[in-house]
């Protein structure tokens, strides 16, 4: 009969159902009670009426007297059977469940099965799981308030599209009646299988309270100690009941709290099992249903008892106990975790010393994970209901981080040594457990065909493992001999068995013991989410942050923080097939916790790194030479004797002074930072990566991230850019602050493998753009800015001056003294910084801006040249002949106008060439190899005597300029500028326009330069190789614009500037005829002019120049300039 009745296999089908109804009930619960996710047909105001007369009429419905409420839901049909379908199959589901338990339970009963956790183990087991199961799916769907009106609604839908009800629906009605008060419904059923319950229960007293120890108990016997005994290190952790001692705590008090609820007259009768469920309601206030629905065991117990009658010392108990709990369960728990942080502190560190003793002493690894869960797990279900106590911080725990690292490093030690486990465990299988297996079956008398079928296959299959078969890969599957055994053990546990297990122990404990060695070989990874998955803290979000929390501020505890975002790789394992629908919410929420703490952990460690930086930097910034000064004063005051200075003023520590060290025992706050760094970085060594959901989370990447965004901030902050004052750090002083940040964050590479130079190179890239990728203004767009508004703004007012000698800006000397030297920020050192900080990027980027300030004082140049258009014809044609230029020149108006605009763009370009040779040579100092080929197809063009002539090739000069200028090399032409020109021209201008206006443009420069002569501040100066008012830069203005106009034009720039040569030679030779003092005081200087615009041209020669202007006028102009000259003698 046993054989037909199949009952290991119910068992182990049911057990399984009964999760995944279960968690579909969870589910339901939960999208009923969430607003956002409840469903719309129970929240529409208008459903109101149709929800309350489905309440109040079920299950007897009456769909005619009711059609005025329920004619929405008549008129919606369809849409109601779509949404609810899913739900109203689900408690069909509970219902079709229901009847397949009370089938089996009463089979069993009826087959008088034998129950012993010691003996037959899988057997018990899952018949109390089912048992347990079958109450939590009862007690759930008692907890889904809507269910009335989900499965009435469904069903009103259903005979409105139909003609008739649901054929599961009167059943379905019913059931949901009957379950109004669960427990109740619940006793009454199983009265009749009271004995087996209790039977089963009580089998536990050989386990619970062994298990069920305090800390000091645990402690005095060295519980998970390999150290405690050394002479049986290298025995085989064994024992009568292997399966018993990783079963989880909660599973037991789970199976006694309910069993004993639902069969509660052995508690009358029977002492021992009042001592068993005393024991088990002294151990928590909540047991768990499911995911983070529990019950309040007291409180249900008291409420389940209360009015039954000769119960009232069950109540007295209950009470009794609830007080004991509350006073010393806390307590208790924490001196557990206590205890198992140290023990698997020591079992890991031996472990991983020598991973070969994870053969024979695997079973302690799966006991000490087990009883590291079910602490957990306690922590958490009373950590969100804490009672009202004396002592509340024993519901708080800051050192958790550190009992879940080593659950962590123990999974880890497993799953990476797991060839060393199987190849133990196989040779154990094959040459000991199938011979002793053998023995015992040849000494059993009698011995019924199909029992002795399965014994003979159990050591047919344990002796034909081989080590050949594990050294080749071959995959284990030994699920066939553990599901043998489970049908084996049901068919020896009936009620008139010849072959009854009960009476051969020995058998039992050797295939208990076989059963978990087979689990070694190709269950793992299952045992593993059985004895340590923490998957219930995805559902417990406030609790798992609150941990971490306290953990994070324990600065001992940082070291382990990373367990945290570790254990968010269980969460997968809680899904169940039969509830696909909250697998999307679940990933959300792990990932989303995941991200949390891995954001919280690297912003912690970015925070530490980065103060170390700050502290080094600031170091280094005493070393600039600009605070010597101090140091050299007082050194020459001593050499010249001079008296020292009074007592009352306090020294200057010189750098270097902070690492002397009087006392080591002294701590310094850079140590107390390089150990956090320390123990921070520690963290992230426990694994590169790992897998939550199928998505790969890499851990330091989200500390790579912290830095760049933080650095980027830092970067620009450092520069100390003020808008209203516009100061600003120089370039000189932030490249040295940032070297000392680079060479300082360095150190984090020494902890972590992480690439800082991929770091530092992806930071100051962004650096080179005007926004970086968080959308901030960068160091590019703070520099451009400043040196627009603060330095060339000031030029062009006449308040700094560009010294060709110096190769820089300098100040003037005015009343209106400036608030920073000119000099500090635009030599050739700061502006090598520049180049070094913002590269070519940020130097073309601060390019177009001064192109765009050029085309603006171009634009208005167009404009005074239309306006005087025909004087200036007259003058091109006119311009050899005296008494007409000078009636014209009378005519003739803005030529001080134009001279200032175009003196305001030779200063803009004379930046730009500095800009462009400090860009030149860092760019030979970083990639000499580079800038050769570049150099050498920018001599081929320019001795290309075609591209002058703008033949068809004038395209690709372009484009090779682009390169060339792009890495600072000087070009005959500026493809940024003739670009800005060309970008000018409207759609109603025409190209012959253009042209025009581009001639008259350098006619009109020609003929206003002897007004020159008059400004006194054209003086011409020999020691900065320029004139005061910055005339000197119209050079570099009128050659680099007529190559930009021409080129866009397509005309040649040689023909034009020679043009332009004629007419200002004739104007300025006129100007030597003038003998009003006043006008030739500043000749010679303006004299200058020509020449140094041949000297600048590509286009022109001094045969060119001699041609049309006596080389003689320009030798005396020289001579006059230098005797003015004042030489100083220091």
């Amino acid at each position: 009969m046993a054989y037909q009745q199949k009952l290991a296999e119910k068992l182990l089908v049911l057990n399984d159902r009964g999760q995944g109804v279960l968690i579909r009930m969870n589910h339901i619960k939960k999208v009923c009670a969430d607003p956002s996710r409840r469903l719309s047909f129970l929240t529409e105001k208008s459903m109101e009426s149709a929800v309350k007369y489905i309440n109040r009429k079920f299950p007897n419905i009456d769909f005619r007297g009711g059609s005025q409420q329920l004619s929405l839901i008549q008129k919606q049909k369809s849409a109601v059977l779509e949404v609810l379908s899913r739900f109203y199959e689900s408690f069909v589901d509970v219902m079709e469940f229901r009847d397949h338990v009370y089938e089996l339970l009463n089979t069993i009963d009826a087959c008088q099965c034998f129950f012993n956790i010691v003996v037959n183990f899988d057997f018990t087991k899952n018949y109390l799981d089912l048992i347990t199961t079958y109450a939590s799916v009862i007690l759930m769907l008692s907890r889904i308030d809507d269910k009335k009106a989900i499965v009435g609604m469904y069903n009103c839908a259903h005979e409105f599209s139909n003609g008739c009800s649901d054929p599961s629906y009167p059943r379905l009605g019913q059931m949901i009646v009957e379950y109004e008060h669960p427990l109740k419904r619940l006793t009454e059923e199983f009265g009749p299988h009271t004995k087996v319950v209790t039977e089963a229960l009580l089998s536990l007293q050989r386990v619970y309270p062994r298990r069920n120890l305090p800390a000091e108990q645990w402690r005095s016997v060295q519980l998970l100690s390999l150290l405690g005994t050394p002479a049986n290190l290298l025995s085989p952790a064994s024992c009568d009941t292997m399966g018993c001692e990783y079963l989880p705590m909660e599973v037991m008090e789970r199976w006694i709290i309910l069993g004993f609820l639902l069969c509660h007259n052995s508690l009358n009768t029977n002492t021992a099992s009042q001592e068993l469920w005393k024991m088990a309601l002294r151990s928590g206030l909540y047991i768990t249903l499911t995911r983070d629905e529990v019950i309040n065991v007291h409180k249900l117990s008291e409420e389940h008892f209360d009015g039954m009658k000769g119960y009232n010392k069950r109540i007295a108990d209950i009470k009794e106990c609830k007080e004991h709990t509350i006073l010393n369960c806390g307590g208790v728990h924490r001196e557990k975790r206590h205890f198992l942080r140290n023990a698997l502190k020591e079992l890991t560190k031996v472990l991983e010393d020598e991973p070969a003793l994870l053969g024979p002493k695997a079973l302690f690894v799966y006991m000490a994970l087990s009883f590291s869960r079910d602490e957990v797990l306690w922590l958490v279900r009373h950590s969100e209901n804490i009672p009202k106590t004396k002592t509340p911080e024993d519901y708080s725990d800051s050192h958790m981080a550190e009992l879940l690292f080593y659950m962590e490093r123990l999974r880890a030690l497993l799953s990476r040594h797991s060839y060393i486990v199987q190849r133990y465990h196989l040779q154990y299988l094959s040459q000991f457990d199938a011979l002793i297996l053998n023995d015992t079956i040849q000494s059993i008398y009698v011995c019924p065909e199909e029992e002795s079928v399965l014994m003979t296959s159990f050591v047919s299959a344990l002796s034909a493992l081989t080590l050949k078969q594990l050294d080749s890969g071959e995959e284990f599957d030994l699920r066939a001999v553990r599901l043998d055994w489970l049908r084996l053990q049901a068919y020896t546990s009936v009620g008139k068995a010849t072959l009854a297990l009960k009476d051969f122990p020995d058998l039992a404990k050797i295939m208990n013991m076989t059963q978990f060695h087979t689990k070694m070989m190709d269950s793992m990874e299952e045992l593993l989410q059985e004895t340590a998955e923490l998957s219930i803290l995805c559902f417990y979000p406030r609790v798992f942050e609150k941990m971490f929390s306290q953990s994070s501020e324990d600065s001992s505890m940082q070291r382990y923080l990373m367990a945290f975002p570790m254990v968010c790789t269980h969460f997968s394992k809680s899904t169940h097939h039969m509830c696909p629908e909250e697998m999307e919410l679940m990933e959300k929420q792990s990932l989303k916790l995941c991200v949390k703490f891995l954001e919280e952990i690297a912003q912690h460690t970015c925070s530490v790194v980065l103060e170390i930086s700050a502290e080094q930097s600031n170091l280094h910034e005493q070393l600039l030479p600009k605070h010597c000064a101090q140091t050299i004063s007082a050194a020459r005051n001593k050499k010249m004797k001079k008296p020292v200075p009074k007592k009352g003023e306090v020294p200057k520590e010189k750098p270097g002074t902070e690492s002397h060290r009087k006392d080591r025992a002294v701590v310094t706050n850079m140590d107390k930072m390089h150990l956090t760094l320390t123990e921070l970085c520690t963290s992230y060594s426990m694994c590169s990566d790992f897998t939550v959901f199928k998505h790969i989370i890499v851990p330091s990447e989200f500390l790579i991230s912290q830095l760049e965004h933080r650095l980027s901030k830092i970067f620009v902050r450092m520069a100390n850019y003020n808008p209203n004052t516009q100061d600003i750090l120089r370039p000189s002083e932030l490249l040295s602050g940032i070297h000392a940040y680079s060479t300082s964050l360095n150190i984090l590479s020494r902890y972590i493998n992480v690439d800082i130079p991929r770091l530092l190179r992806s930071v100051l890239l962004q650096q080179t753009q005007p926004l970086d990728s968080q959308g901030v203004q960068t160091i590019t767009t703070l520099y451009t800015n400043w040196y627009l508004e603060g330095l060339l703004r000031q030029a062009s007012s006449g308040l700094i001056a560009h010294s060709p000698t110096m190769h820089c800006f300098i100040n003037q000397s005015v009343e209106n003294e400036q608030n920073f030297k000119a000099e500090e920020f635009s030599d050739i050192c700061e502006l090598r910084a520049l180049a070094e900080l913002i590269g070519p990027y940020g130097l073309k980027f601060l390019g177009e801006n001064l192109m765009w300030h050029i085309t603006s004082q171009v634009g208005e140049l167009k404009k005074l040249v239309f306006e005087n258009m025909d004087v200036l014809v007259q003058m091109k044609a006119n311009f050899d002949k005296p008494e007409m230029m000078s009636s014209l020149q009378k005519r003739l108006t803005g030529c001080e106008s134009v001279l200032k605009r175009m003196t305001i763009i030779g200063v803009i370009l004379s930046f730009r060439t500095l800009t462009l040779e400090a860009l030149e040579e860092v760019m030979h100092k970083h990639c000499p190899f580079l800038m050769g080929p570049i150099e050498s197809l920018r001599n081929f063009m320019a001795t290309d005597s075609d591209i002058k002539a703008r033949n068809s090739t004038e395209n690709v000069a372009i484009s090779v300029y682009e390169l060339v200028s792009a890495t600072g090399l000087r070009c005959d032409i500026d493809p940024a500028l003739v670009t800005a020109i060309a970008n000018l021209r409207t759609d109603n201008s025409s190209t012959e326009e253009d042209y025009k206006i581009s001639c008259l443009l350098l006619v009109y420069i020609a003929v206003s330069l002897p007004t020159l002569a008059v400004d006194p501040a054209t003086f011409y100066s020999r020691e900065h190789g320029g004139h005061q008012n910055n005339v000197h830069c119209l050079a570099t203005a009128i050659n680099h614009l007529a190559a930009a106009m021409f080129t866009v034009q397509n005309k040649n720039i040689e023909q034009h500037l020679k043009e332009f040569l004629q007419v200002a030679s004739s104007t300025l030779l006129q100007l030597g005829q003038n003998v009003d003092k006043v006008e030739i005081k500043n000749r010679d200087s303006v004299y200058l002019l020509l020449d140094m615009i041949v000297e600048e041209s590509p286009f022109l020669s001094q045969d060119i120049l001699e041609s049309c202007f006596p080389y003689v006028l320009l030798r005396n102009a020289y001579r006059e300039v230098h005797r003015t000259f004042i030489h100083t003698m220091g």
